[in-house]
């Protein structure tokens, strides 16, 4: 039998053997996504197992594609960012005929041979993308947040079911979990070093991102909002959910539970009125209530150059405090060593690990904030999972025009 035959039907029984099947040669991995955080995540999983090549690459830009592809040639490139360049270099193995571009390529790419599929597109195509992936029977790395909406969010966790089902491994690119400092220091916690949780804070006070200076004049809407994707909300689910998302996760791990509800509070204080700067609020605080009826108490902001920074946690227990790391021991970089735990959850060498159903409740726990601050009302968790909130635009084409929606305004928006 073709070991393509064998790795779908193995697949589709759900078959545990699958990881047993594969473990005499190297995984192949595709990837969805060709920025930034893409092009890391391949050097970061080809760095923490020697056995998995990248063979497939998707985007909907050809220039994003190929610049990354260019990069991770770059003997220079990925000594920078970490990496035994020589070993890396020699697992690229993305033939011409596996560059997929536009906006159904990654259904190109989820249709080829590939064992895992790294998800690290902007956070809104998540849902999609992760169910595809599933459905074709391929283990995934998905970047963090997962959704940027209460819909795409629920999708994500009916595919993570499903994955269980058929015994695909799940890891997300949350790597406080894959940091040794941090799982020992929640563990201790876990086990009553600083007592019964009292009290709890967390900030992300950063600065702005830009994915483009300006806008060219032949970008239709959709062109230029993927272009500069952080500065619409559809795509990236504003800062509180694409990027303040690790220290609500962080918060719901150490509480062991999801928010029951929250108050939160957001605006604009800088960011001027132009295309530039989309829909997306610069600084939002928030109020949530933990089922054991302690608050977490958060503030994120994206404020200009110049101006204080803070990212940073804070537990407070009957016995003591906790930054969340201050009681473990560094370890290997978080980002490398959630590719290793990936790596050996598929071969069957280490636990079976499928993480999706917890970074889907951290990423509604951010999204329920949101909405939150955008409407000025509290919303209960039963509230936001029974959203009916659904961003994704219903159609895509490079010259579409459609225009974002206004920046929202407590007491006008309106939370659905």
């Amino acid at each position: 039998m073709e070991r393509r035959s064998f790795v779908k039907q193995a697949a589709a029984l759900g078959l545990a053997g699958l990881a047993q099947a594969q473990s005499r040669e190297r995984l192949k991995a595709g990837l969805v996504g060709c920025g930034g955080r893409g092009t890391q995540a391949v050097v970061d999983m080809l760095t923490g197992s020697d056995q998995v090549e990248l063979v497939a690459m998707a985007d909907i830009f050809e220039d994003k594609l190929e610049t990354s592809l260019d990069r991770l040639r770059n003997p220079k490139f990925l000594s920078q960012r970490g990496g035994d360049a020589a070993s890396l270099a020699k697992r690229i193995r993305v033939e011409p005929d596996r560059h997929f571009v536009g906006f159904e390529s990654f259904q190109k790419l989820v249709a080829s041979d590939v064992d895992i599929v790294l998800l690290c597109t902007p956070p809104g195509y998540r849902p999609i993308h992760f169910e595809a992936a599933v459905n074709a029977g391929k283990h995934v790395f998905a970047e963090k947040p997962i959704a940027t909406d209460p819909v795409g969010t629920r999708r994500f966790m009916a595919a993570a079911k499903k994955a269980t089902e058929k015994k695909l491994t799940v890891v997300a690119g949350a790597q406080r979990h894959a940091s040794q400092d941090y799982v020992e220091t929640v563990d201790k916690i876990h086990n009553g070093a600083i007592g019964d949780l009292q009290a709890a804070f967390a900030w992300y006070l950063s600065g702005p991102v830009f994915h483009a200076k300006a806008r060219d004049a032949k970008w239709a809407d959709m062109e230029w909002q993927h272009r500069n994707w952080y500065s619409f909300l559809w795509l990236c689910g504003d800062q509180i959910v694409e990027q303040h998302y690790h220290n609500i996760d962080f918060m719901n791990w150490a509480f062991d539970a999801h928010p029951v509800k929250v108050v939160a509070s957001g605006g604009i204080s800088w960011r001027p009125r132009e295309e530039l700067f989309g829909n997306i609020y610069d600084h939002m605080a928030s109020d949530f209530v933990y089922p054991n009826g302690v608050h977490l108490t958060s503030h994120c902001r994206q404020y200009p150059q110049g101006t204080y920074r803070n990212v940073s946690d804070l537990l407070v227990g009957t016995k003591g405090k906790s930054n969340g790391q201050d009681m473990g021991k560094p370890g290997i970089n978080g980002q490398v060593q959630e590719h290793t735990k990936l790596i050996r959850s598929i071969r069957g060498e280490g636990p079976y690990l499928n993480e999706g159903m917890r970074v889907a409740e951290a990423t509604m726990t951010c999204i329920m904030a949101r909405e939150s601050a955008y409407a000025g009302i509290e919303i209960t968790w039963d509230q936001i999972m029974a959203s009916q909130q659904d961003l994704m635009p219903k159609a895509f084409d490079y010259k579409l025009q459609m225009a974002p929606p206004e920046l929202p305004v407590p007491g006008k928006y309106k939370f659905v």
